[in-house]
């Protein structure tokens, strides 16, 4: 490598020897990717560690192998086979995008067309863009984000810096393999530029990084004091008979909306619950869950029943020999464990 090489050269050369081995990626040098697993993939990682995406990737693509047997799968299946990766939106707008695709008969392969399906933000857009169809789009992540960060110690905190880290991340990006590039600065942010203990000794941008030259790379990028998250509370009813348990459908534009769960008081992340049972009778109670989510702590309390009676409203009853086939999202999956540990 030449002692003018860019900050691209020196990345993509170090890409071409040390890229992960992922399975909705192709090798340096190979034929560019199926858009629908680039796609799929950048969807379930938004978040999501790419240790938690990989079992799921592989379960979406044996069971929908491409965009038009996931167009044509129900939504309460793409739900179902969701539970658990969270941010449950995402699955939402996952079967309305690829429907989308499936009716125009194929991805749209610039940024600006792929932005306008569902759930496709910009970043989403842009790695699609460059990752399966080679165009040059600036691709930043969490991991882009801190590289950049430390490379030009951009001290502005975020989220207000981002816009500046973005504009560190086009000047470069390189025209060519800009897909790679992108892929090639996730990897050195997850594997060397960690938000803890940076590699430094290891990086092959090392003597361009003003944060290291600086003694301290590991304070880049600045971010801005965390809010406290709201407490909440909230009641989850178990009611069982025969060897079932009553499960319900949330309505779709609330939390977890289109999942199956256990009926609960209503609660949401922006209020409590009223705790009130849905049937009269003997209740019992089997503890609480505690649940994070992005804006909120919720503290579930757990109360049984066991009754002939169902509540009124829609549902079904679940054996509960086939429980971990109903789909239930994390945290009601984690109220389900709590009953039955206690028999």
């Amino acid at each position: 490598m030449s002692a003018t090489a860019t900050i691209s050269d020196l990345l993509l050369a170090w890409y071409d020897r040390h890229a992960r081995d992922l399975p909705w990626r192709a090798r340096p040098g190979a034929p560019l990717p199926d858009p629908y697993r680039v796609w799929l993939s950048e969807v379930m990682l938004q978040q999501t560690t790419v240790a938690a995406v990989k079992p799921y990737f592989e379960r979406f693509t044996t069971r929908w192998p491409s965009v038009d047997a996931l167009a044509a799968a129900p939504e309460e299946e793409v739900m179902a086979a969701w539970a658990g990766l969270g941010y449950y939106s995402r699955a939402r707008n996952l079967v309305k995008a690829a429907r989308a695709v499936s009716e125009r008969g194929g991805f749209p392969d610039t940024e600006m067309a792929l932005r306008a399906l569902p759930g496709l933000g910009d970043y989403t857009a842009a790695a699609v863009a460059a990752i399966a169809f080679g165009r040059r789009a600036v691709v930043v992540d969490a991991n882009v984000e801190r590289v950049v960060a430390r490379l030009f110690a951009l001290d502005e905190p975020l989220p207000q810096g981002r816009k500046g880290i973005r504009a560190r991340t086009d000047s470069i990006t390189p025209d060519a393999r800009a897909g790679d590039f992108a892929q090639a600065m996730m990897d050195l942010g997850a594997t060397v530029c960690t938000a803890r203990d940076p590699r430094c000794l290891l990086c092959p941008l090392a003597r361009h990084c003003v944060g290291r030259a600086e003694g301290d790379p590991a304070r880049y990028p600045v971010k801005a004091a965390k809010k406290a998250k709201p407490e909440r509370r909230g009641t989850a009813f178990w009611i069982e008979r025969s060897g079932a348990v009553w499960l319900v459908r949330r309505v779709g534009t609330a939390m977890l909306g289109g999942m199956r769960a256990l009926p609960d008081d209503g609660w949401s992340a922006q209020a409590d619950g009223s705790g009130v049972p849905p049937l009269p009778g003997a209740w019992e109670a089997a503890g609480a869950v505690r649940h994070v989510f992005t804006h909120a702590t919720l503290d579930l309390t757990v109360l049984c029943y066991a009754g002939a009676d169902a509540p009124g409203g829609d549902g079904e009853w679940w054996p509960l020999d086939r429980l971990d086939e109903a789909g239930l999202p994390t945290l009601y999956a984690r109220a389900a464990q709590r009953v039955l540990s206690l028999r």
